[in-house]
């Protein structure tokens, strides 16, 4: 087992390093990929292949001061339903766009609060989704879930529509934590929202919770993730709070003297680990848990998992393509990503054009490098087979690569002629051991703590 003295001294309370959604990463967008590279590529998908679609809901009746998505706050549905008017009519032009045949194999709704539109609302989204693209067979339709943003009415509607996973926000169920991060959300009616989910046969269950928040100790988070898996969800994430205020300004309501060290965070993150474990699950990359036999966890065993801006996924959907503001699309060419600004991006929709307002296209480096690091944030590993199968990459230039990676972490990696291993004991380095396979320059980019 690795001390923390060794984690210390390899500098993983220090660190902040980019949590490997993507590759690059999104601080290194820039403006030269607009709409016109989006829609080619939209044009570019194959005819009857399978795609994902996310789709971004930026409004929430509250807004909570720990989260640092693209969310504005609303009392009244009326910016909502302009907003879906928009989003409605960039389904029709996706729509418009695709070739023909072209089929969904995921389709999410995130946010924000997807759950705050009323019943007849939600309806209306998944009729325009699936007139513009259809699901394909064995899909999966998840959306994101507020359980004090739901009821058997909108429940009903998606069950109607084909919802068939739910996620669910917990993040702690402590009421002095809620508090201190804005988030008042009771055991009692998660519990209900999940006993609603499943009596319309919906059994497939996600839920979050978040480990490094203000007063959250040991003895705490242990309580929290019992009462979590009292409802037994299918797939956890166990997300380490990530406290950046300079770029989300209601975290400025969180005090800093408040919050776990990073060594705290490790033990946090340990503690509910182990409870994760014995309770049966699986673990999943850097912080997901699974039941046995779930989709994650099959991935993982066969070598499939994947990660992309949700974090781990076993899609293998040829692109991944975002509507709604800031939403990002992912395609073999590279990224594209909408307006943040809600009233720009509803401009630009209704002048009939697509809001795409930066992205990336990849190079030959940025493929290699992306999956070596996605292989280490899900794997662990690198096949140097694979790699050498799939990129045009000398094997020597592949082993220099390897070599300068150890010589950072010395003693936390394994070198072999089969490619590069992070062993079990070094697994709480994974993030900054992947920083190494990294060629762009993150000193002005404000990453999260690497634990």
């Amino acid at each position: 087992m690795i001390s923390e003295s060794q984690l210390s001294r390899l500098g993983l309370f220090d660190a902040r390093v980019p949590r490997y959604t993507s590759y690059p990463t999104a601080p290194h967008f820039s403006a030269s990929v607009g709409d016109g590279e989006f829609s080619g590529w939209i044009g570019q998908i194959a005819p009857g292949a399978r795609i994902s679609l996310y789709v971004h809901v930026p409004f929430c009746r509250r807004l909570c001061w720990f989260c640092a998505c693209r969310t504005q706050g609303t009392k009244t549905d009326a910016p909502v339903r302009a907003y879906l008017d928009t989003l409605k009519a960039e389904i029709a032009m996706l729509g418009r766009t695709l070739p023909d045949g072209v089929t969904l194999s995921r389709l999410h709704w995130g946010g924000g609060t997807p759950t705050l539109m009323p019943a007849e609302m939600l309806a209306e989204l998944a009729e325009a989704i699936f007139a513009a693209v259809p699901l394909g067979e064995d899909a999966e339709f998840s959306v994101e879930i507020d359980p004090n943003e739901i009821d058997a009415g909108r429940l009903d509607a998606l069950a109607a529509a084909g919802m068939n996973r739910a996620s669910v926000g917990v993040q702690d169920f402590d009421p002095d934590i809620q508090a201190a991060i804005g988030r008042i959300q009771s055991y009692e009616i998660t519990r209900a929202a999940v006993e609603m989910i499943r009596e319309r046969g919906i059994s497939s269950l996600n839920a979050d919770i978040l480990y490094g928040l203000p007063h959250q100790n040991g003895e705490r988070i242990a309580e929290s993730v019992q009462k979590l898996l009292s409802l037994s969800p299918d797939r956890v994430a166990l997300y380490g709070y990530a406290h950046v205020p300079w770029m989300s300004k209601r975290q400025q309501l969180i005090p800093s003297d408040v919050l776990p060290t990073p060594q705290e965070r490790l033990k946090l993150f340990d503690t509910a680990r182990r409870l994760f474990l014995w309770d049966g699950y699986r673990e999943i990359g850097i912080d997901h848990f699974a039941r046995p036999g779930d989709g994650l966890d099959v991935a993982s065993r066969t070598g499939r998992l994947r990660r992309n801006f949700q974090g781990y996924t076993d899609d293998t959907a040829v692109a991944l393509v975002g509507l709604g503001a800031s939403s990002i699309s992912h395609f073999p060419q590279g990224y594209a990503q909408n307006i943040s600004a809600t009233s720009e991006y509803t401009s630009r929709i209704r002048a009939g054009r697509f809001a795409t307002g930066r992205g990336h296209v990849f190079s030959v480096e940025d493929r290699l490098r992306g999956r070596l690091i996605e292989a280490l944030m899900c794997d662990f590993r690198i096949d140097a087979a694979e790699i050498m199968q799939g990129f045009d990459i000398d094997p020597a230039r592949l082993q220099a690569m390897f070599a300068e990676a150890e010589a950072q972490f010395p003693g936390m990696v394994e070198l072999s002629d089969r490619g590069f291993d992070i062993p079990v004991h070094a697994r709480p380095l994974t993030r900054m051991i992947a920083r190494a396979f990294d060629a762009y320059d993150l000193s002005k980019t404000g990453h999260s703590s690497a634990i």
